[in-house]
């Protein structure tokens, strides 16, 4: 997820231990990864301690794009529910997948131990919230789907909701006890970490201009210098503007932004996401909400607080967290931030094979740290061993999306009418269960 400024708060609270140069002269390397993202870093990370020789170039900085600027949950799946899939993708190649992402948590809190990464893992779960009684009948869906595939789903009622979030917006929830949240920025600078300390070569300020292959090699034009590799994973995502001889963008950028207030006090912070949980919600225009390990209410949705419509949002976002925790109602937000997103048409993550040796992983349709720490060391090993039958999709030739402008406008224009004519979600007048705690309250 698009501006460097001090008002993203990951920025603010994470400061890089590690200093990165430029690319300053020709080299060569078993695999080249342009992009420093969690796909990215996490590819570097497996080859080089596969003992491959890895480059990794990144235009800005380690995480500057989507895991950056990411809400921060570890999720374990796509947005999409397992029966529509497979409905995509056939019973073999959507089970193949909904199985590796099931563990994908798993992953991300294993090299989060193993390698020291100091980024607020907490693995207490997540929640999807009903902001209706529709979202309601969605979770209960979700529920029984999730756990015909072993998912160990549990559905929350309206009382344990109030009581896990601290709001009463909600008509329930769905709890998911593999997931949790980390810090994004920083997980995704420790992973570059790693992959540095297992001998990965990272660059930053290197923009890659030109990517050609001469017949036996691929060759990455960086200013004035070139890199040879035999193999290349282009990890860019919604982040992949003027590289020559690269695929066409074949996916539709979606902004997505975030509200974060000063940490709160202590006796607000107690009732308020008390577990650490991660959440978002069933509403259309999709909303999110956590708190970090200082305490800050986070609260985000569709649209792009970096454009014209910034001030549309940013009213939205305080209405937002006055709906869902009255007790916050103008408190002011210290930070704001947005990136993209490269939404697909199906929702599905794509893996493009382009040329000999080459992929590009693309398309989590905002999820992207699991799904992202996973293609990322199953592309490294599809190149480097020749394995691509392990990758967590089927390898395709070939990608379009239609209508990409025409999609990215409706996309922030709709949110932009959401977030100007509806103050909040509906906020029932009684709890709906006898166990369901007003804010604030034991």
């Amino acid at each position: 997820m698009t501006s460097d400024r001090p008002e993203n708060l990951w920025r603010h609270s994470h400061r890089p231990d590690m200093e990165l140069a430029a690319l300053d002269g020709d080299t060569r390397s078993d695999l080249l990864v342009i992009g420093g993202g969690f796909t990215g870093c996490s590819a570097a990370l497996e080859a080089a301690r596969g003992n491959a020789d890895v480059v990794l170039l990144e235009a800005r900085t380690i995480g500057h794009g989507g895991s950056g600027r990411n809400v921060g949950l570890v999720n374990a799946g796509l947005w999409l529910p397992p029966d529509d899939i497979v409905a995509k993708l056939g019973r073999d190649a959507g089970t193949r997948l909904i199985d590796a992402l099931s563990v994908a948590p798993d992953l991300v809190f294993r090299l989060i131990a193993e390698h020291g990464i100091d980024c607020e893992a907490t693995r207490n779960g997540t929640l999807h919230l009903a902001h209706a009684p529709s979202g309601l009948r969605e979770l209960e869906s979700r529920l029984r789907q999730g756990n015909r595939t072993g998912a160990p789903l549990q559905l929350l009622d309206a009382g344990e909701t109030a009581r896990r979030s601290g709001s009463r917006a909600f008509f329930g929830g769905l709890f998911d006890p593999r997931a949790g949240t980390v810090q994004p920025l920083a997980y995704c600078r420790g992973l570059a970490a790693a992959a540095r300390a297992a001998g990965a070569r990272i660059f930053e300020g290197s923009p890659v201009r030109e990517i050609v292959h001469d017949g036996t090699h691929w060759i990455a034009r960086v200013g004035g210098h070139r890199v040879r590799a035999r193999h290349l994973l282009l990890a860019t995502n919604a982040y992949a503007d003027g590289i020559g001889g690269a695929p066409a963008r074949e996916f539709v950028p979606v902004h997505f932004s975030q509200f974060a207030t000063a940490p709160l006090p202590e006796p607000l912070r107690r009732h308020i996401l008390p577990g650490g949980e991660g959440c978002w919600d069933t509403d259309m225009i999709m909303n999110s909400v956590r708190i970090d390990r200082d305490g800050r209410v986070i609260i985000g949705g569709v649209g792009n607080v970096d454009g014209p419509g910034a001030t549309i949002h940013r009213r939205w976002a305080a209405r937002k967290l006055a709906h869902f925790y009255p007790e916050l109602a103008g408190l002011p937000f210290e930070h704001a931030w947005s990136g993209a997103i490269a939404m697909t048409s199906d929702h599905l993550p794509k893996v493009l094979s382009f040329g000999p040796n080459a992929l590009s992983v693309f398309g989590y349709s905002g999820r992207g740290i699991g799904p992202g720490t996973v293609f990322g060391k199953q592309a490294a090993r599809a190149l480097l061993r020749g394995d691509t039958d392990a990758l967590p999709v089927p390898l395709t030739e070939s990608y379009s999306e239609g209508g990409k402008r025409a999609r990215t406008v409706f996309f922030e224009v709709g949110a932009l009418a959401a977030h100007a004519l509806r103050p909040g979600p509906f906020v029932p007048r009684k709890a709906s269960s006898p166990s369901a705690l007003a804010p604030g309250q034991d």
